[in-house]
């Protein structure tokens, strides 16, 4: 653990306290009380209960136990199961008490790290925006006006916010990523089954993956560290396939999307940050290499356009009634859409995707990462509301693949639009090259993981 511990030392320092673990508790239950506005929690735990936790741990350290975590607190989306706290996938109506904590969460917390509670999400997990809770939209820490992404809304909320060090999310068709990226934060999204999802609230089973956010690529690599590992209670965990390339050197090449190619939905400033961020990334030793992107939108308008959205309903009507169950009125929106394909689509689709991995795989061959903006464009609430499924879509247009194509991916913050929402990068790799891509992450995050850069010539345009 001598590694990990060495990673973790700065962790505390994010929620603004010294080493003193109990202070990092004191100062994160004052924010997350100044701060209800936001809307990022679902469920608090009592103060004084993570408060004595926390005082049971630091003895346990003083008598000489190893935990690398010590007092390090954290918040869980709440589509992961966290015992003693309810789990409600933002369905009042199908909240439950589990019996035992996620595979995940345990992990973290025989670390010693203190979960402080729930985070709030698009209900069931349905939805890239951040706006479909009964909890309440979240937006994005820095401006209300614009949506914070979702599903995972509330866990990227709450550490940006510095209400947390880190907290968990989950990653379908870009959870993990599309929050980060309006948040100014980092996403990790693991391969698929390098983290258990024993104790996540299934979605589409065969592409979810628990997900990371956090302040930089450091911290959430020591947080990988603890949850990672195969478990054989969870039927979709892998064990790990050993990805033996040296990685990167000084040298390394990257995929990016050509010029002309660049879709941002109107939003133009868009496609100068990502520009900015390959012209950087090239000064730091990288070679861009212009990528066909077709078979990456072909993999991702599967998502939603295809039979996996099927997938997504058929396990959430074995969870409550889709009709019946107290779900919003988009998420029956969405769901109602997979009556129409039948087999033969699903298997079609299927062939095709095997298609299109066998393509992005030849086209990974000669290179280290694939960078691809973590989001189009933001949205404002407003627009969200008012066309929720067609705004949603959007969002997902560089995040829907990565799980279908069995990559891992980590979104890191880039730079800020002259209107102030930040908008990140997403760097993507085949499965199992979670470290390698990792390591390049670190570094090409702004300043070393500090603050974004900022655009700050020309006028944002239409905000609709």
């Amino acid at each position: 653990m001598n590694q990990l511990n060495a990673r973790v030392e700065t962790i505390l320092h994010t929620v603004g306290s010294s080493s003193d673990p109990l202070m990092a508790i004191e100062m994160a239950y004052q924010r997350i009380e100044r701060e209800p506005h936001r809307n990022c929690w679902i469920h608090v735990r009592r103060r004084e209960e993570a408060r004595e936790e926390c005082r049971r741990l630091m003895a346990r350290a003083r008598a000489g136990e190893n935990l690398p975590l010590l007092g390090i607190p954290f918040g869980v989306k709440d589509n992961i199961d966290v015992q003693g706290m309810p789990t409600t996938a933002a369905c009042p109506t199908f909240s439950y008490m589990p019996p035992r904590s996620a595979k995940s969460v345990e992990r973290l917390i025989a670390a010693g790290a203190i979960c402080l509670g729930k985070t709030n999400l698009d209900q069931f997990a349905t939805g890239l925006s951040g706006a479909r809770s009964p909890y309440g939209s979240c937006a994005s820490v820095a401006d209300a006006r614009y949506i914070s992404g979702g599903s995972s809304s509330g866990s990227a909320v709450a550490v940006a916010a510095g209400h947390v060090a880190f907290a968990l999310g989950t990653d379908t068709g870009g959870s993990g990523r599309i929050p980060a990226g309006f948040n100014e934060v980092v996403g990790i999204k693991p391969t698929i089954g390098l983290v258990s999802s024993r104790g996540l609230v299934p979605n589409c089973p065969t592409i979810d993956c628990v997900s990371i956010f956090c302040n930089t690529v450091r911290d959430g690599e020591a947080i990988l560290d603890v949850i990672e590992g195969f478990d054989p209670e969870d039927p979709y965990s892998r064990p790990a396939t050993p990805f033996t390339a040296a990685g990167p050197g000084n040298a390394f090449r990257f995929g990016r999307i050509a010029s002309a190619d660049i879709e941002c939905f109107g939003m133009s400033e868009c496609a100068e940050l990502y520009e900015r961020a390959c012209r950087r990334f090239s000064r730091l030793g990288g070679k861009a290499v212009e990528i066909d992107f077709a078979p990456f939108k072909q993999a991702g308008e599967l998502m939603f356009t295809g039979p996996w959205v099927a997938e997504r309903r058929s396990v959430i009507a074995t969870l409550t009634d889709v009709e019946n169950g107290g779900l919003l009125d988009v998420t029956k929106t969405v769901l109602r859409s997979a009556s129409s394909y039948s087999a033969m689509d699903t298997f079609a689709a299927i062939h095709l995707l095997y298609r299109l991995r066998r393509a992005t795989q030849n086209l990974f061959a000669d290179l280290d990462a694939l960078v691809v903006p973590t989001a189009p464009r933001p949205f404002t609430l407003d627009d969200m509301h008012s066309d929720p499924v067609t705004l949603n879509n959007r969002l997902g247009y560089y995040s829907y693949f990565a799980n279908l194509l069995d990559l891992c991916a980590i979104a890191i913050p880039n730079a800020k639009l002259p209107n102030g929402m930040p908008m990140g990068v997403t760097l993507l790799a085949p499965a199992w090259r979670d470290r390698e891509l990792i390591g390049l992450a670190r570094r090409l995050e702004p300043n070393g993981g500090g603050a974004a850069f900022e655009l700050r010539s020309g006028t944002p345009e239409s905000e609709s």
